[in-house]
């Protein structure tokens, strides 16, 4: 199985004839992602590498039968193309788009969270892929393989180089999700978790977080109290000044609980395998699951 998108998922690509989304969706397309069409107001009637193209999310969503929509939208619209595909019924919303204005983030995710039709995942985040069936992001699909465990992430290159040294130990992804590292995102590392906890077909977990905010904490206590399956973690930022912005929007430490060591504190207290760094996590997925008598072959 995987979570939230499969081989049947059916793409819609915002911004599919702009630069980024014409480059990503070529990807997509070429990974064998089920891309259905395009949405760019004024080009309706077109088609874009051999796909249509809808003015509107509603007109695609009627025409194509979409489920997923992945938007590359630039930042001052990319509240509003969200706000469009949950209005068209679109189950599944993707945001890659960065630099989206905090008070629209809080906008959108306030008002999706409420309704309870749309999952939004991002913004700012390098998408999701479960590996051979479907890419919705701009992550390079070639290192990603068939398998076991599942991963969730705030960064997009430790995904990718996380994702690889999983590869390469012969431990495939059921699905590889990137939440984004902004401070307001529509998906949060324990929403995920629960996600892969439910999910029969995998068997082992990664949790990548970083400084700023409690949701690595939140998610980890989950764990503990709930989740019996093996749980592999690592916390970047761990020589990050206090006070400073690293990187992400939501990279700065605030509180307490904010900085890398009180979040790997946190990991250890729950039962969560720590990794000293990425290239570590593989084995270190391999120690949770041995201590806990898990085969992840």
């Amino acid at each position: 199985m995987s979570v939230l998108v499969n081989r049947d998922t059916k793409v819609l690509v915002c911004g599919m004839t702009g630069k980024e989304g014409t480059f990503h969706a070529g990807q997509m397309i070429e990974y064998g992602t089920n891309v259905v069409g395009g949405i760019t107001p004024g080009k309706g009637g077109t088609t874009h590498l051999d796909r249509p193209v809808f003015d509107t999310a509603a007109e695609a969503v009627a025409k194509t039968g979409a489920d997923a929509a992945i938007i590359f939208v630039p930042a001052p619209f990319a509240a509003d193309s969200v706000l469009e595909c949950e209005a068209a019924g679109i189950p599944f919303v993707t945001l890659i788009t960065e630099g989206v204005p905090i008070q629209d983030m809080l906008h959108v995710v306030s008002k999706v969270r409420a309704n309870g039709t749309t999952r939004l995942l991002g913004g700012n985040c390098a998408g999701i892929i479960t590996p051979g069936e479907c890419k919705m992001g701009i992550m390079p699909g070639h290192i990603f393989k068939a398998g076991p465990v599942g991963m969730v992430s705030r960064s997009g290159t430790l995904t990718y180089e996380v994702a690889w040294e999983l590869t390469r130990a012969d431990l495939g992804q059921t699905t590889c999700v990137g939440i984004g590292g902004d401070p307001v995102n529509g998906t949060s590392h324990l929403d995920v978790i629960k996600m892969f906890n439910d999910d029969p077909e995998t068997h082992g977990i990664i949790m990548i977080g970083e400084i700023g905010g409690n949701a690595e904490v939140e998610a980890a206590r989950w764990i503990k109290a709930h989740c019996q399956k093996p749980v592999a973690g690592f916390i970047a930022g761990a020589t990050a000044p206090a006070g400073r912005r690293m990187g992400h929007a939501g990279a700065i430490v605030g509180g307490a609980e904010d900085t890398a060591a009180a979040k790997i504190a946190v990991f250890r207290e729950c039962g969560i395998e720590v990794a000293a760094t990425p290239s570590d996590m593989a084995d270190a997925l391999l120690r949770a699951a041995q201590a806990k008598g898990v085969n992840l072959s």
